[in-house]
């Protein structure tokens, strides 16, 4: 196998874990979103977690459309 190739597998794995987490994370947002209108949290409160899931999907996304990996890990979550 050439450099190349073993850039591109690296790349590649990289991208997927990346792209793991992310899809964690909105599953984990939706979660505590949902859990915290059940229990009568602020609105302020849950529209904090509408804007992080958007954001989170946002980046899902840009990796997804050919982005780095830079999207996942270049943000503070």
């Amino acid at each position: 196998m050439n450099v190349t190739g073993s850039h591109d597998i690296d790349r590649s794995i990289l991208l997927g874990r990346g792209i793991d987490d992310l899809l964690l994370q909105l599953r984990g947002l939706v979660l505590v979103r949902d859990l915290l209108a059940e229990r009568g949290a602020t609105r302020a409160e849950v529209d904090a977690h509408t804007d992080e899931l958007e954001r989170v999907r946002n980046q899902l996304i840009g990796m997804i459309g050919g982005g780095t990996s830079d999207h996942a890990y270049g943000e503070a979550a």
